[in-house]
């Protein structure tokens, strides 16, 4: 399993925004240099478990959050993402987000029938090949 840095650092430069919280002010708490802090949101540095957990608990996020690009049992996390994204819409708003939704779910759908089908093709194609080889 990789950790995708980068999107990590984006979440947690994101959570200590939302907490209106400077680069400093977390560096300060976390007990570490804001040129570190800077490297994990910019994900070039990586942070340990144990500053992850101290990450976290500071910004009140909880470890799921930052790491649910990198973990597959994750959509509780991306759930939540969804009801924030649509609080504060107004009836236009989510009218729209609705109606983008189902055109990329369908095309999710669409695709990942494709990808089935292109994959059954491909299962007949090599049997076909190794019958036409037992033949010769």
């Amino acid at each position: 399993m990789v950790i995708d840095h980068k999107a990590m650092g984006r979440r947690i430069k994101f959570a200590r925004q939302k907490a209106r919280m400077t680069q400093e002010k977390l560096a300060e708490l976390l007990n570490v240099s804001i040129v570190h802090v800077s490297n994990i949101e910019s994900g070039s540095g990586s942070p340990s478990l144990g500053m992850l957990v101290n990450i976290a608990n500071t910004l009140a996020v909880s470890t799921d959050e930052l790491l649910c690009d990198s973990v597959k049992c994750s959509g509780q996390v991306f759930r939540k993402e969804l009801v924030e994204v649509v609080e504060d819409c107004d009836d236009y708003e989510i009218r729209v987000l609705v109606y983008i939704l189902k055109a990329a779910r369908a095309a999710l759908k669409d695709d990942k029938l494709f990808r089935e089908k292109m994959q059954e093709y491909e299962e007949l194609w090599k049997l076909y090949q190794i019958k036409g080889t037992q033949e010769e």
